[in-house]
């Protein structure tokens, strides 16, 4: 991710420039084009779904894994239900990649 160093918002590719909402441009170089594969274009009012197993950015907590019983696992929360019902708690075992959820 790059940063807006006038601002501090995350900036986005278009074109051969990153952007940020406050005006500042920069040109991509060419060793931050090897780090961003783009897989596929999105229209500005779809909705983008990371995919891939590779959490690690996600916060970590103290859960038994169902599964293999490891201590530790990656948790993030999802709205599945109504709105005026509290979010669904996931959580996704760091050793074996299990996921579950929990409920409030």
């Amino acid at each position: 991710m790059e940063f807006c160093p006038k601002c501090g918002t995350v900036m986005f590719p278009k074109d051969n420039c990153f952007e940020c909402k406050c005006g500042y441009k920069s040109e991509i170089t060419k060793e931050q084009k090897s780090n961003y594969e783009v897989s596929e274009k999105v229209s500005a009012k779809e909705n983008i779904i990371v995919k891939g197993e590779d959490v690690k950015t996600l916060p970590c907590t103290r859960a038994i894994c169902p599964k293999c019983g490891n201590k530790e696992a990656f948790w993030w929360l999802q709205q599945t239900r109504r709105a005026d019902e509290s979010e669904t708690r996931f959580l996704r075992c760091t050793k074996c990649g299990q996921t579950w959820r929990e409920y409030d």
